[in-house]
């Protein structure tokens, strides 16, 4: 069954990613999984590191390991603010699992409350969440 389709744009701090018509956007806020669909109400939500699954058609689903962001839903049209986005093909599990225990030190080692702290907490939760996203795939 076909949906209304409506505008999807994601962007990284290097740039587009996909802009195209779209029927559906799925992901995880920090709130838990929304799915989008044309004419949603205006949403503004922070995004949780998870698999972004972007459909363009009930069968042309497009796959993508996100990181942590922002998505705006507002006049039919959904815009993905997102610090990191990968296919899911190009993750490289040795590369995620080196990465978590870097960020499992980091967060051992960095004081209590502090930016470091923080931004490992962040790395761990961002790797650990690729290779469950590999371990599904």
């Amino acid at each position: 069954m076909a949906h209304t389709k409506f505008a999807c744009e994601v962007l990284t701090p290097e740039g587009e990613v996909f802009n195209d018509e779209v029927e559906m956007v799925s992901t995880r806020t920090t709130l838990g999984l929304i799915a989008i669909l044309a004419n949603h109400a205006p949403v503004l939500a922070r995004l949780e590191p998870t698999e972004l699954r972007i459909y363009r058609s009930e069968n042309d689903i497009l796959r993508l390991a996100q990181a942590e962001g922002f998505m705006q839903m507002s006049d039919n049209r959904a815009l993905l603010l997102l610090e990191q986005v990968s296919e899911i093909d190009a993750l490289d599990r040795g590369e995620l699992e080196r990465a978590r225990e870097a960020a499992q030190s980091a967060s051992e080692a960095a004081p209590e409350g502090s930016e470091e702290a923080t931004r490992a907490t962040r790395e761990l939760r961002r790797a650990e969440a690729f290779l469950r996203i590999l371990d599904a795939s």
